[in-house]
């Protein structure tokens, strides 16, 4: 059997992240060869193209509720990935904060993130101590904080895990305390 066939049985013929049935393609998942089953996703043309580069439809990707609980590990990464590009949405942020990886897979999600992200252009989070954040770092609040509007103080060395940052903005992170995302400035935390 070829990989095609392979990948249209386990995917019974549908895009394995939004389901469409028109136009499916195997498509690896970098950085690894795509020559089996376990390292290319069966994907529509309107995902590929998306996923290589062109202007995402923040509506289409709404089909990641969805396909991110995929138990085939590629479809994972994809969906981690899509999700991260996609963070500057609330839903895809929340959804990322629920989404969980072994670290075998985590990593090579992020491998392939560092592949496609565009070097010149990237916005370079650092917390007060210069380290170098990353989406889903765990940090460490290095001041008590008063969380406006929220009728409360975000207390010092509390861990803020699985963090995102603003996509625009260098000196902002943002993670879950008590239960409420806020926005926290990268000088008031140290990395864990």
């Amino acid at each position: 059997m070829s990989l095609e066939t392979d990948l249209h049985a386990r995917a019974d013929g549908k895009c394995e992240l939004c389901g469409a049935t028109d136009n499916l393609a195997a498509m690896t998942v970098l950085p690894k060869d795509g020559d089996t089953l376990d390292e290319a996703i069966l994907a529509c043309t309107t995902c590929r193209e998306q996923i290589e580069g062109a202007e995402l439809n923040d509506t289409h990707w709404r089909c990641l509720n969805d396909s991110a609980w995929s138990q085939v590990a590629p479809v994972q990464v994809t969906a981690w990935r899509m999700l991260n590009r996609l963070s500057a949405e609330t839903w895809a942020r929340d959804l990322l904060d629920m989404l969980y990886l072994d670290e075998e897979t985590l990593a090579w999600a992020q491998a392939g993130q560092a592949e496609t992200a565009d070097e010149d252009t990237a916005v370079i989070h650092k917390d007060t101590n210069g380290a170098v954040l990353a989406v889903g770092d765990t940090v460490t609040l290095i001041k008590d904080l008063k969380v406006k509007g929220a009728g409360f103080t975000a207390k010092r060395g509390t861990a803020v895990r699985n963090i995102g940052l603003v996509p625009d903005n260098a000196a902002q992170i943002e993670g879950r305390v008590n239960d409420q995302r806020i926005v926290i400035l990268t000088e008031f935390v140290k990395k864990s």
